[in-house]
């Protein structure tokens, strides 16, 4: 059973607290409620994952309860409602770290979409929302290569790679199919076997030529061989000379979700993942699609 966000709505409105608590109840949210900022203080110790709070209230305001509860717990989301035409007030909530700010009245189907968004922020289900860095292969157990180093050596360490192993006390199911190229603990580009593939043939196939040379030029006749001499070739240049742009990069403590985006978004199947302006390992699509199935095996 998936475990519900708890979510405590804070308002000194009784129709409010009332009507809201039961929509969001229908949509599967489990709901606190308190009509002071006093009272949400003391309702801290039942573990809320969100805070919807009111900024107008009797008593102590909403940005007064908001820095005392971020005193209390630095890292629980706060959703503050606001008044039509208190935008300053909204900027006051932000800067005082609240996580977004909506107006009343406001739409209880955007309420329900930012509750569900700063709840997975919270972590409100850490066992089943991971980051980045909990799905990542390590820096140290993913096989890498250094611009300086021949081909030769990076063919056999990128064909030793492609076997499936237990590295760092997990499996790394489908292997690699890639090298990442290091040189003082950053990255400079990635060894593939497409990069490798585009290295591989003639410098003729990519210039311009008439449209009747080009036939004969490509013709499969005058290719007899090729293969096997242009792969000889390749040996003599360096990792340098046939590696691809490195991998773009996604924090170490970000959400695996702004990696999917990253992967769909710029095209990547592989992102470097960051931390203190060093790469700390790779995550790739493997490692998403191994997280989608675990969940969804998890939810039959």
């Amino acid at each position: 059973m998936i475990k519900k966000i708890r979510v405590m709505i804070v308002d000194d409105e009784e129709r409010f607290r009332v009507a809201t608590s039961k929509v969001l109840e229908r949509r599967g949210f489990e709901v606190l409620t308190a009509e002071s900022g006093e009272e949400a203080l003391d309702c801290l110790d039942q573990g809320p994952h969100v805070v919807v709070l009111d900024i107008r209230m009797k008593g102590m305001d909403g940005l007064m309860a908001l820095g005392l509860i971020k005193e209390r717990k630095p890292k629980l989301p706060v959703i503050m409602l606001t008044g039509h035409g208190t935008g300053e007030s909204a900027e006051e909530a932000l800067a005082a770290g609240a996580h977004d700010y909506l107006a009343k009245p406001c739409d209880i189907d955007l309420l329900a979409t930012k509750i569900y968004e700063a709840g997975v922020v919270s972590g409100f289900d850490s066992e089943m929302e991971k980051t980045v860095g909990e799905v990542m292969i390590p820096l140290a157990d993913y096989e890498t290569a250094r611009p300086n180093q021949t081909l030769s050596y990076a063919v056999r360490a990128l064909r030793a790679s492609f076997s499936p192993r237990t590295l760092s006390g997990s499996l790394i199911e489908s292997g690699q199919r890639s090298l990442l190229v290091i040189s003082d603990g950053e990255v400079k580009g990635v060894f593939s076997v497409g990069g490798l593939l585009e290295a591989l043939l003639p410098d003729y196939t990519q210039a311009d030529l008439p449209s009747t040379a080009s036939t004969i030029r490509y013709s499969p006749m005058f290719w007899k061989g090729l293969f096997t001499a242009e792969s000889k070739k390749l040996m003599e240049l360096k990792v340098s000379d046939v590696m691809t742009e490195p991998p773009h990069e996604v924090d170490i403590d970000a959400n695996i979700m702004e990696a999917a985006y990253l992967m769909v978004s710029m095209n990547q199947r592989r992102l470097a993942v960051m931390a203190w302006g060093q790469c700390q390992g790779i995550v790739r699509e493997e490692e998403l699609f191994f997280e989608i199935e675990r969940i969804a095996s998890k939810g039959a």
